[in-house]
C-alpha cells in the first residue's frame, strides 16, 4: 500500500506542478510559458513579467495555500467526529473568524494583516464551539445532521453579526472585500506571515495522522491502545483553528472545499489518514488553483466571484453525498 501511495502521491504533485504553470499562464493579459519562466528566475522583471511575479504569482500561491488548509482541516473534522458532512464553511469555523474580522475592523479600523489572522483565530474557535457546545446539549450526544443543523444556525447568526457591524459602524465595503470569497490582492507580505502557520498546522496533522486514524474508526480502541484521546483532540483543534482562521483571514468566506477533496482522496488511498491528510493537501490545492483560474478566465477582463465558481461544484457535491447517506465515492 506504501509503494502504490507512494507513485500516486508523486503523481499528484507534479500535477500540482503542471497546475500552477498553467494557473500562471492564463489570465486576462497574453502571457507565455516563459514568461512564467522569467517571472521565477528573473532578478528584475519588467512589463508583463512583473505583473507574473508581483500580482500573479502571489495570488496563486495563496490560493494553493487556502485549498491546502481548508481541505486538510476538513479531512480532520470528518476523522475525528466520524462525520461525514463535516467541513470548516458548514461547521461555524469560518462565519466565526468572518465574525471577528468584522468586530477587528470596526474598533481597530487600522489593524495589521497578522492581527487580523489572530482575529480570525479566535473568531473560528468560538464558531466551532458554538456549534458542538449547541450539538452536545442533546442527551443522545451528537448526531450527524444534528451538527450540520446546528452549524446552519450559528454560521447564519455569525455572518448577521458581520453584516450589522459593517452597518453599524459604516464599514461594509472593508468587511465585503475581505470574506468576499477570493484571493484577488494577495501580497507577498501576507504570504510571509500565513504560510509558516499553515505549514506547520498540516505538519502537526501529519504527526497525528496514526492516531487520527484510529480515532476515525473508533474512541473506544483509541483509550484500548494507550493514546491520550483528550490530548490528540486538543491539538487537532488547534491545527484545525490554525488552518481555517489562516485560510479565511486570506480568502474570506469559502464553503464546501473542506468537504469535498477529502470525499475525493478516500477511494484511491482509503481510511488512512497517514495517507489521506498529504493527498488531500494536494488534491486541494489543485482544486483552488483550478478554480481561481476559471474566475479569472471565464468571463475575462471581468473577475467572477471565486466563491461562486466553488459553489457551482459544491453544492451538488454536498447533496450528493449527503445523499448516499455521507459515503464517499466508489
Amino acid at each position: 500500500m506504501k509503494t502504490r501511495f507512494s507513485y500516486i502521491f508523486i503523481s499528484s504533485i507534479i500535477l500540482l506542478i503542471v497546475m500552477i504553470g498553467v494557473s500562471m499562464a492564463f489570465g486576462a493579459i497574453d502571457t507565455t510559458v516563459y514568461d512564467v519562466w522569467l517571472s521565477i528566475t528573473q532578478s528584475n522583471p519588467t512589463g508583463d513579467v512583473l505583473i507574473l511575479r508581483e500580482i500573479r504569482l502571489p495570488r496563486e500561491l495563496g490560493a494553493l495555500l487556502v485549498g491546502m488548509a481548508l481541505s486538510v482541516a476538513g479531512a480532520i473534522m470528518q476523522g475525528m467526529t466520524r462525520n461525514p458532512l463535516a467541513d470548516p464553511g458548514l461547521l461555524g469555523l469560518t462565519a466565526g473568524a468572518n465574525a471577528a474580522l468584522a468586530v477587528a475592523i470596526a474598533f481597530i479600523p487600522n489593524m495589521n494583516y497578522f492581527g487580523i489572522m489572530i482575529a480570525c483565530f479566535i473568531g473560528a474557535a468560538v464558531g466551532a464551539a458554538l456549534v458542538f457546545g449547541i450539538s452536545a446539549l442533546n442527551p443522545r450526544g451528537f448526531n450527524t445532521f444534528r451538527i450540520i443543523l446546528a452549524g446552519a444556525a450559528v454560521s447564519a447568526f455569525l455572518y448577521a453579526v458581520a453584516e450589522g457591524t459593517g452597518i453599524l459602524f459604516q464599514i461594509s465595503k472593508d468587511v465585503s472585500m475581505w470574506t468576499a470569497g477570493a484571493v484577488m490582492g494577495t501580497s507577498w507580505g501576507q504570504l510571509a506571515v500565513l504560510t509558516p502557520i499553515i505549514v506547520v498546522g498540516i505538519l502537526i496533522a501529519l504527526s497525528l495522522s496514526r492516531q487520527l486514524t484510529v480515532m476515525s474508526l473508533n474512541e473506544e480502541m483509541s483509550v484500548g491502545l494507550g493514546q491520550n484521546v483528550a490530548r490528540t483532540k486538543t491539538l487537532l483543534f488547534i491545527v484545525i483553528i490554525l488552518l481555517a482562521g489562516g485560510a479565511v483571514s486570506l480568502v474570506g468566506n469559502l464553503a464546501f472545499v473542506g468537504l469535498m477533496v477529502p470525499h475525493m482522496v478516500r477511494p484511491i488511498v482509503g481510511k488512512d489518514y497517514r495517507f489521506i491528510l498529504p493527498m488531500s493537501a494536494t488534491v486541494g490545492g489543485i482544486f483552488m488553483l483550478a478554480a481561481d483560474t476559471i474566475a479569472r478566465t471565464i468571463n475575462a477582463p471581468y473577475e467572477t466571484p471565486l466563491a461562486a465558481i466553488v459553489s457551482v461544484v459544491g453544492l451538488p457535491f454536498f447533496l450528493y453525498v449527503l445523499n448516499k447517506g455521507g459515503r464517499s465515492f466508489s
